[in-house]
């Protein structure tokens, strides 16, 4: 997209976070967890994908294992949970739907962040404006957000991490207010690395060319270093100086492969387990096919045992299997990878992961269909697949499903410590005694 420069009237992005999404969103249910050191783990309940700032300061790292850590969270208290991935969706979702009041304009950009231009509203007291936004969320969902505004949504990152890291700032910090000296002294404090689009693998080539601060790179070349590093890299620059090069995204662009795998709770040998599996997550991977309105004109299946287990045989073997017509029926789907599986399958290894993917996706209005071919999409088949979604949207993903799924699925990954479903299932609702 060619970079439109905006210096006559300046843009409002805002970006809006929730401060420590995972973790927050457990506080809000369990305010017994809230000052105590909590840590949310991955699939399987191997690493650390959220700390709360307690965990922090005691040294844990992004991506530590557990069990590297197992021996310090007895000594400390910390307590560790398992992903609940079903409570952080919902509570994303709400989150989202408020923000959406406050501009037609928003891209939502990960589960936890969201951009709106508020260019519309440039009469109103945008720093106030802001603070609506985060007392409104606080209230209705009991997450707290901190919102960052500039005149890009480069900008606007910075300004975000601006408003989480100085707490005189009160969760909101607007840089279209300061002038162009208070700017360029604050983006002189910032490092390099915390530049949306440079991050820790950047940062060190860039500072050893001089790069240090935010500063530094805001007054380098755009053209110059596109020519060391990439074109990602001049539109960041541009950015830093104002300059819109990155528009927002208001529908997400469909996408162009979708991959669902799991690695296993516990090491799968046989046949019917490894079947059920990728029964499940082909399933998956159809209902977001569906979900955004395309058809997959080809199927991977692959599985593998561990590469951390050197005692162990390793195992590793994948099939792509073109379809003869492109289609988003589960059943056809299913059915096309279970035969890959059997190709690929070989007894006596200790399975460790397995998944699919669907690529060569067409939109699904105008394919072109096979008249010979027995994949064909139908008006019985699309109004099954359907009602299908529509039924596992309104009670539950596992309300429907192919028996190929299996019921004890043994192999499921690891959530010992998994907190309740409190919003999206009856069971989980917080009793009030």
């Amino acid at each position: 997209m060619q970079a439109s420069n905006l210096s006559n009237q300046t843009r409002h992005i805002a970006l809006i976070d929730v401060n420590n999404f995972y973790v927050s969103c457990e506080r809000v249910f369990n305010p017994k967890l809230v000052g105590k050191p909590v840590v949310v783990l991955s699939n399987n309940d191997d690493c650390a994908v959220a700390r709360s700032n307690e965990v922090k300061a005691l040294g844990v790292g992004m991506g530590a294992p557990w069990f590297k850590f197992k021996d310090l969270a007895k000594q400390h208290g910390i307590i560790a949970l398992s992903s609940n991935y079903a409570l952080y969706a919902d509570m994303s979702n709400r989150v989202m739907s408020i923000l959406r009041e406050y501009s037609p304009d928003q891209e939502i950009y990960s589960i936890d962040e969201s951009f709106l231009d508020l260019t519309g509203f440039k009469t109103r007291d945008l720093i106030q404006y802001a603070q609506d936004m985060r007392q409104r969320i606080l209230q209705w969902t009991g997450l707290p957000v901190c919102v960052g505004i500039g005149a890009t949504k480069t900008l606007a990152k910075l300004a975000n991490h601006c408003a989480k890291k100085r707490p005189q700032l009160n969760g909101v910090c607007n840089f279209n207010t300061m002038s162009m000296q208070a700017l360029d002294q604050l983006l002189a404090e910032i490092e390099v690395g915390e530049i949306w689009g440079v991050g820790r693998k950047l940062a060190p080539k860039l500072a050893t060319l001089g790069y240090q601060s935010a500063l530094d790179l805001k007054q380098a070349s755009p053209e110059a270093l596109r020519q060391q590093f990439s074109v990602v890299m001049e539109k960041t620059i541009r950015e830093l100086n104002g300059t819109v090069c990155i528009e927002l995204e208001e529908i997400s662009p469909p996408k162009k492969q979708i991959l669902n795998s799991r690695s296993f709770g516990h090491p799968v040998r046989d046949y019917n387990s490894l079947a059920e599996s990728i029964t499940l997550y082909m399933s998956r991977a159809a209902e977001k096919l569906r979900r955004q309105h395309s058809f997959a004109g080809s199927a991977y299946v692959y599985i593998r045992t561990s590469p951390f287990k050197p005692d162990d045989p390793f195992y590793s073997n994948g099939l792509t299997i073109p379809l003869p017509t492109p289609t988003d029926d589960t059943r056809q789907l299913v059915n096309v990878v279970l035969w890959g599986l059997k190709q690929i399958y070989r007894p006596n290894f200790n399975y460790a992961k397995a998944g699919v993917m669907l690529s060569e996706l067409v939109p699904a209005q105008g394919v072109q269909t096979d008249l010979f071919s027995p994949m064909q999409s139908t008006l019985k088949s699309d109004a099954l697949m359907a009602t299908i979604d529509q039924i596992n949207r309104k009670m539950g993903k596992d309300a429907i499903k192919l028996a190929s799924e299996g019921f004890r699925c043994p192999w499921k990954m690891k959530q010992e410590n998994k907190s309740p479903s409190y919003t999206t299932s009856w069971e989980g609702v917080p009793l009030v005694s």
